[in-house]
């Protein structure tokens, strides 16, 4: 991976076509100087994450995979051992395994997501798995042949109680609140407080944001898209958390005639329309400055920079939607906003 001392940058490819498309547009990234690739799991909506990590890892040679995130629901936490196993033995250093409690993976299935008293048994798990020791199932006494313990676990968290425990128990933390300073500083509070309880260092363990990026000269226009984005984070008890950047939004619990939910919908110029109802431009405007990279690259390199000085290591940037790769938003930061966050790397 790259060994620069500044931010460490990824990007989000969701396993939205063919895995060796897939594996071409990782490719790509790893050309233009991205760090690393993050694939999400969630299994009516996209391919299987781990086929799509398995496909990357064949197809690159330098550039970070990860899993952004799997969970312990729908799959079992001695399926995700062994899938992750296989993957970092394709590609050793480079692999994370990213946690999170669920969400577009359980909901379609009728299921709930992850407890934090389910998180933190399953992380146990995998990683008495991933050592080779043996573990109880339902009374069975049970052990991973081929092991590594070597696979770095990262968990995705929001909430102030998961990212206690991120804090306590991970190898490194995925913020979900965007870039805005105030929420940073609030969720890595969090953060550092289960790490202090658990007595480690925070400084050990890496930061990761996901922002959702567009390199643009009209901020104005790339920001209704997110319209959406903004309605599901206020629908899904975050408009507090909007709150603290001055966002106040109050969106009905059920939305009709997007589908499967707001984050993911199939026909994203409708979910714009719809959520115009309780999102307006301007508040989408809002969302974009404080919470997204949006801009010119300048400006974006300018914000990663702080980023990194605030305690940032890493961040994974987003394009809006779900079923198209971010081949746009990848040859954008790649030619402009790389260079100019690193202007003394040779490309």
């Amino acid at each position: 991976m790259n060994e620069n001392s500044g931010i460490r940058v990824g990007v989000r490819i969701p396993p939205c076509d063919r895995v060796d498309r897939l594996a071409g547009t990782a490719r790509r990234a790893e050309e233009l100087g991205f760090d690393q690739v993050w694939f999400p799991d969630s299994q009516l909506l996209w391919r299987d994450v781990f086929t799509a990590l398995t496909a990357a890892a064949l197809g690159t040679e330098r550039i970070g995979l990860g899993s952004a995130v799997t969970n312990v629901v729908t799959r079992h936490p001695a399926v995700v051992a062994s899938a992750a196993r296989s993957v970092a033995e394709l590609a050793p250093g480079r692999f994370t395994l990213g946690l999170g409690v669920g969400n577009s993976s359980v909901g379609p299935v009728g299921m709930r997501s992850s407890t934090g008293a389910e998180l933190r048994a399953g992380i146990a798990t995998l990683r008495a798995l991933l050592k080779g020791e043996e573990c109880d199932f339902n009374g069975v006494r049970s052990r991973l042949r081929d092991p590594d313990p070597d696979v770095p676990i990262h968990v995705a968290a929001s909430g102030p109680r998961n990212l206690r425990l991120a804090g306590e128990i991970a190898d490194g933390v995925v913020l979900l609140s965007g870039v805005s300073r105030t929420t940073l500083a609030g969720a890595t509070a969090r953060v550092r407080e289960g790490a202090e309880a658990a007595g480690r260092s925070t400084e050990a363990i890496p930061l990761t944001v996901s922002a959702f990026c567009a390199v643009t000269d009209d901020v104005e226009a790339e920001a209704r898209l997110l319209k959406p984005i903004c309605a599901s984070i206020a629908q899904n008890g975050g408009a507090p958390f909007l709150a603290m950047a001055g966002i106040e939004l109050d969106v009905p619990a059920r939305v009709e005639g997007v589908y499967p939910d707001l984050v993911h919908a199939e026909d994203w110029d409708a979910a714009v329309e719809i959520c115009s109802a309780w999102v307006s431009d301007d508040t989408a405007l809002r969302f974009a400055q404080e919470f997204c990279l949006f801009g010119a690259a300048k400006e974006i390199a300018e914000r990663l920079t702080a980023l990194h000085a605030d305690g940032v290591t890493d961040v994974f940037l987003q394009h809006v939607g779900s079923y198209d790769p971010p081949t746009e938003l990848i040859e954008s930061v790649g030619s402009a906003v790389l260079p100019a966050l690193r202007p003394d790397v040779s490309r």
